[in-house]
Parts: structure tokens; C-alpha cells; sequence
């Protein structure tokens, strides 16, 4: 069943063509098809296109048709275009014809437009919580670990003295940032889209704001083309912020493969938590988190793809839209699932505690012997230099103490404030 049937059959390659995998796919937005049916049946009751037992009666039908979609057993037959033909179809075939009005109306563009902005909030939404729980456990790993020195690194170069703790929160407080770009995503997924038909509108007298309460919409697109212009650049914006959450991953999962090798050795895993080497017997490899890498690496590219597809189309509806739909969920369960895997890794870390003594770390001290002269007196400058010639000399022996106070340094994280920000823009 086809929407746009008029009575003639499309050639097999064609079809195969031009529907791909949208079945596959559109599972993924059948509970949100239901929800926009429910409230556009609502509307046309409202405005008189329906009566009160046709309503009724949809409302019953699209009652059942939810179960089915919640229990698992909802499936689109290959004799069917999308989800939105098979729900359709399953109305007809249990109310008979106030089935067939419930497309009065409506275009499948507004139909798909308003299945995605709805599944965009959910996911967000449910991103948003992913992220939660791991900066949760980055806070409590950070506070567990805070007074752990462990070198910190420029150009790859021994530097200065940083902290396990001061390490985790940095990502936690990263993660903020990429909490307020799923905000913005959020946003402009939050307007209602339905009712601006193929883009142009309705002659029926529609309630649009009828609609947008009760899907639950902070507003609607008010401009219908505007609305249709929103397919593709909302799925942009999402991806702009799985771009970020990935990139936070992708820069963490780098880290904790440098700090786990043998050059290094900072940290660690269970040995179950790693893999091994088909020939080599020592070998405990980090595959996880280079998997994690690889996999959020993917996602950053995610925006430059939907760009490509998008940035030279008109206004108004383009099939190529549809190529977005598949790289965006693939991209959000991908997401999810490092988010959970990463959470897990981190609550069985391992930190070595007394690496610092190695001499290879003495050098991070010279800036705290640097500052330490100038605190008694001397310009920096020439401290800078008096400790230089003695490092060139070999003659550097740092007091091993570091005492730092200030917000957000070694010795005072401000974990507690980094909480309270995360609450703030959560």
C-alpha cells in the first residue's frame, strides 16, 4: 500500500530503489506515528471533519496499533511503502472508513517531519541521561582520586604536574558543554511541524495550535515552508551535539590508550576487561576504547554528511532527505551504547598511585621551582633563566611538593561547582 497510489503499479526496481530500508527504519517511529495521528484525529474532530464516534473509534484503533509497537510485534510487510502506510492500512482494516480521513489534511511530509522531531526529543532526551551517568561516575572516580599525581603533557612533552582527578573532571566539566549543545538540538526539535501539509499549507481550516499542545510542542514552525526547510537542518543541529558528546569520547578513549601502555602506565583494567593477542601472550590490549574512538571519530563526521546530502537543495521537499534518516539513528545508537560502555570501564579504572617518583618526571617540577623564587623575591624572568641553566647543567634536584589553590587546580578541583554547573544546564 502506497499513500500516493492512483492506481498503477511501480516497477519492481523502482521500488527497491527508492524505499531502501525506510521499513527497517521507520520502526523506530511507529510509537511517534501513533502519537501524531491521536492528536491530528483530535484536531479534525475539532474542527468538524470528524465526528465524535469516528474519533472514538480511531482513537480505539490507534490504541491497539500502540500495544502492538510497545509489545514488539508491530512489523511493516514489504507490501507496504513506510510506517505511515501500514498504520493507515491498520486502521482502515479495523474501523472500516473513518480510517480513510484520517490523512484529511496532511501530507506524508508533515507526517515524517513530525515522526522525526518527536523521535529527536525522545532521543535527546534519553542521550541527556547517558551523559548524566557518566559524568556522575567521572565526579566520583575524580573525587576518589584527586590527590593521585600523574604527569601532565604539551606537544606530547613531559610539562607539569597534574592530577588523576584533575584529569576525570576536566571531562566531566567537558560534558557540559556538550549538554548544552543537545539543549539547542533539543530546541529546535521542539516545534511542530504538522500541519504544513507538502509545505504549502492546508486549505482546510486546521488548528495548529491544537496540535502543538497536545504532542507536547514548546511552539510550532509557523511558516509552512519554514517547516518543511526544517528537514534536514534539524537532523544537522543533532548531529552537531552527537558530534560533540563523541568528540569528548573520542579525546578520552585516546588518553586512557596512551596512559595504559606499558610506556606510561598510569592506569589500568581487569584483565577481563581487556583482550589479548593471537600470538603474543603478554599482550592485555585496550580494543575497547579503541573501538570507542574509531566509533565516535564516525559520528564527528556525521554533520559533514548530512551537509553534503543537504547544502544545495531548494526549498521544498527533495527524496534525498530520506538518506538522512539512516546515519542519524545508526549515529545515536552508536552514541548510547559507548556512553554505557564507557561508564562501565571507568567504574573498574585502576590508577597507579606512586609514579611521580619515577625521575623521568623530575623536570614537571621546574615551574613550581620557578614560581617558588619568585614568591621569595626574584623577577620571574630571572628565575626562569636560573632554573634553566641548572636543568642544562643537570644540577635540577625540585622539591617534590606541589601547592596549588586556586579554582579548578590540582589542589582545589571545585568538583562540587562543576556539579552544580551540570545541574544548571541539565
Amino acid at each position: 500500500m502506497k499513500l500516493w497510489d492512483k492506481g498503477y503499479t511501480t516497477d519492481n526496481i523502482v521500488e527497491r530503489f527508492t524505499v531502501g530500508n525506510d521499513r527497517e527504519l521507520d520502526l523506530k517511529l511507529a510509537k511517534y506515528d501513533v502519537q501524531g495521528n491521536i492528536a491530528h484525529a483530535k484536531m479534525l474532530q475539532h474542527i468538524g471533519i470528524l465526528t465524535e464516534a469516528e474519533l472514538a473509534d480511531i482513537l480505539g484503533a490507534l490504541g491497539e496499533i500502540a500495544e502492538t509497537i510497545e509489545n514488539g510485534t508491530f512489523i511493516i510487510e514489504e507490501s507496504f511503502e513506510d510506517v505511515h502506510s501500514k498504520i493507515e492500512h491498520e486502521l482502515v482494516q479495523k474501523i472500516g472508513e473513518a480510517g480513510k480521513k484520517i490523512h484529511t489534511a496532511r501530507s506524508r511530509n508533515d507526517q515524517v517531519l513530525v515522526d522525526l522531531h518527536l523521535y529527536a526529543k525522545g532521543e535527546i532526551q534519553s542521550l541527556k541521561s547517558a551523559v548524566q551517568t557518566l559524568f556522575k561516575t567521572l565526579i566520583e572516580r575524580a573525587a576518589q582520586h584527586q590527590d593521585v599525581l600523574m604527569p601532565g603533557y604539551t606537544h606530547l612533552q613531559v610539562a607539569m604536574p597534574s592530577s588523576v582527578g584533575l584529569w576525570l573532571s576536566a571531562y566531566a566539566e567537558s560534558l557540559i558543554d556538550d549538554v548544552i549543545l543537545l539543549n539547542a538540538a533539543y530546541k529546535i526539535a521542539d516545534q511542530n511541524p504538522l500541519g504544513s501539509a507538502a509545505g504549502y499549507g492546508s486549505s482546510f481550516p486546521i488548528d495548529r495550535g491544537m496540535t502543538t499542545e497536545l504532542l507536547g510542542f514548546e511552539t510550532m514552525k509557523y511558516n509552512v515552508i519554514a517547516a518543511q526547510m526544517s528537514r534536514g537542518k534539524m537532523e544537522k543541529s543533532v548531529s552537531f551535539a552527537l558530534s560533540s558528546v563523541a568528540g569528548t569520547l573520542a579525546k578520552f578513549s585516546a588518553d586512557v590508550c596512551l596512559f595504559m601502555s606499558q610506556n606510561f602506565g598510569f592506569i589500568g583494567f581487569p584483565k577481563e576487561l581487556t583482550t589479548g593477542s593471537s600470538i603474543m601472550p603478554h599482550k592485555q590490549n585496550p580494543d575497547v576504547f579503541e573501538l570507542m574512538r574509531a566509533r565516535c571519530n564516525k559520528i564527528q563526521n556525521l554533520p559533514a554528511e548530512i551537509g553534503l546530502i543537504t547544502n544545495n537543495l531548494t526549498s521544498g521537499y527533495h527524496r534525498d532527505f530520506q538518506m538522512l534518516k539512516q546515519s542519524l539513528m545508526e549515529a545515536i545508537e552508536v552514541l548510547k551504547d559507548n556512553l554505557e560502555v564507557c561508564n562501565f570501564m571507568l567504574q573498574h579504572l585502576q590508577v597507579k598511585e606512586d609514579l611521580m617518583n619515577n625521575p623521568i618526571y623530575d623536570y614537571l617540577y621546574s615551574v613550581e621551582e620557578v614560581n617558588k623564587r619568585v614568591m621569595n623575591g626574584m623577577a620571574f624572568r630571572e628565575a626562569y633563566q636560573e632554573i634553566g641553566k641548572e636543568i642544562m647543567a643537570g644540577n635540577f634536584n625540585p622539591e617534590k611538593k606541589v601547592e596549588h589553590t586556586h579554582e579548578g587546580s590540582i589542589g582545589n578541583l571545585c568538583l562540587k561547582e562543576i556539579e552544580e554547573k551540570f545541574e544548571r544546564c541539565y
